[in-house]
């Protein structure tokens, strides 16, 4: 299930959003204006968020592989939409869930651009805590 099907109850669980993204400001503004995008978004072009977290640079098998045609092929058949890619496919990303006293509750590194945590795991994690 995607993320912003979940807003209503990231919101009645109080949980705060913020995306981080490397993309560069005209691009990121335009896919939040086309997509109704709800949450703040961080721009961090020189990628310190992402090397302060681990999430480096995929392999092409990584990126390209089966697994990523697998989740985006799930996608489709759900009516979901696949963008064409505008900057560095090869930068994994990942989740970090971050409690209010500052503890990590999750630290989830992507094999690929397709590969994040269920958002129901993600909600549990919020309700054990």
């Amino acid at each position: 299930m995607q993320l912003q099907q979940q807003e209503a109850q990231l919101r009645e669980r109080q949980i705060d959003l913020l995306v981080v993204t490397f993309e560069q400001a005209w691009r990121a503004k335009g896919y939040v204006e086309e997509t109704g995008f709800p949450w703040p978004l961080l721009l961090d072009p020189d990628r310190l968020l992402y090397q302060a977290y681990g999430m480096g640079r995929g392999t092409a098998k990584e990126v390209m592989g089966i697994h990523n045609w697998w989740l985006y092929l799930k996608l489709m058949l759900r009516g979901g939409r696949i963008r064409r890619p505008t900057d560095d496919i090869y930068q994994l990303g990942g989740d970090v869930l971050i409690d209010p006293q500052g503890l990590i509750l999750l630290h989830y590194v992507g094999r690929g651009p397709a590969d994040r945590p269920a958002i129901e795991n993600v909600l549990q994690l919020v309700t054990q805590s």
